[in-house]
């Protein structure tokens, strides 16, 4: 559990940056933007100048009359006084936005609108020739609506009970507590449909943690052996709690049946598994990233706690069989590994779980 823990407070760390990053992201705009408010005034006074220089230089060469030149002036002068105005208002404008919506402010060229109207004068030539000065063009940055949509991805959880089969013993002979071993699973997978015309039949695939564990009864826990065999043995204390858990990286594969609802409109066609069931049939196959075991007991008074993580000589290759079925997102799971737990066992035994799966 404190894994998972740990995989979990990752990932909320990892959104926690992103969310940082994007945080000193719109912050850097805006210390852009007030460079260009600072840049503006001195760019308008020295255009302002070149223009003065202009009207003075035709002057001078006898093109305009003086009053002439001080109306140019004049106007020149005002224009850019205009500029500078308008110029500011407009980063000012976008320093508000941004600050207003952390940074998440959707352009103007990248709205969803369907159509864009162009005004001007004169025609262009071949079929795109304005219409009495207008044209309506179809926006190509418009986010494009897919008609038919075939795959989707969900992220996958599953927990429950976890044992194993020993060979040539039934499951009601395991030396594992039956309650207390239990399974952690989260992934995520894509799911797309197999025909085009039909959602009958689909597709299901990614990737998945698996973190199954087994508790050992009568005071046992696993020894590995010299000779490369790993054996139940009785521990020298009493103890109150016995753990053995291996962590996985699965990539499973099932298809997927069951009936859904389609769904159509001018724009898209959609099918909903909407309380509808399913049924799935497949397996994974992937490796095993790490075993550990986890021992607490009473020594001499003292209360003691051993985390041992060793190999213990399980595969590192693991792979099996998995079947769900259920109504929506709630669905009744269970996998066999194919797979021996331990390497070259006198005795072999194969993990099996039991439990609830949930596709959010």
């Amino acid at each position: 559990m404190r894994t998972i823990t740990m995989y979990l407070v990752g990932l909320v760390t990892l959104l926690m940056i992103q969310n940082l990053s994007a945080q000193e992201g719109y912050e850097k705009k805006v210390g852009i933007l007030k460079e260009q408010k600072a840049e503006i005034t001195l760019q308008e006074k020295e255009a302002l100048k070149l223009e003065i220089e202009a009207i003075a230089k035709q002057l001078k060469n006898g093109e305009i009359t003086e009053e002439e030149a001080n109306t140019l002036k004049i106007k020149a002068a005002e224009k850019r006084a205009l500029n500078i105005e308008d110029r500011i208002s407009i980063i000012e404008n976008k320093i508000s936005l941004l600050e207003r919506n952390s940074g998440h402010v959707q352009e103007i060229d990248t709205l969803n609108y369907k159509f864009a109207v162009q005004i001007g004068f004169g025609k262009d030539d071949g079929q795109n020739a304005k219409l009495f000065g207008f044209r309506l063009n179809e926006n190509p940055n418009r986010r494009k609506i897919t008609y038919d949509r075939r795959t989707y991805s969900d992220f996958v959880m599953a927990i429950g009970l976890n044992n194993a089969i020993v060979e040539g013993q039934s499951l009601n002979d395991s030396p594992y507590k039956i309650g207390g071993s239990r399974f952690f699973e989260m992934g995520w997978q894509w799911r797309t449909r197999v025909f085009k015309n039909s959602n009958f039949v689909r597709l299901n695939y990614g990737f998945s943690f698996q973190f199954n564990g087994l508790k050992p009864k009568d005071n046992q826990y696993f020894v590995a052996l010299d000779d490369g065999q790993t054996e139940l043995q009785e521990f020298e204390y009493d103890l109150s709690k016995s753990k053995f858990r291996m962590d996985n990286l699965v990539f499973p594969m099932h298809l997927e049946f069951g009936p859904s609802k389609l769904k159509t409109t001018e724009e898209t066609m959609r099918y909903s598994l909407r309380n509808q069931f399913r049924l799935g049939l497949g397996g994974y196959a992937g490796f095993n990233m790490g075993t550990r075991q986890k021992l607490k007991y009473d020594r001499n008074g003292d209360n003691v706690k051993d985390k041992l993580k060793r190999g213990y000589n399980t595969n590192d290759l693991v792979y099996g069989l998995s079947a769900y079925a259920g109504v929506e997102g709630v669905l009744l799971y269970v996998k066999y590994d194919l797979n021996p737990i331990f390497k070259d066992a006198a005795v072999e035994q194969r993990n099996i779980s039991l439990g609830l799966r949930f596709d959010l």
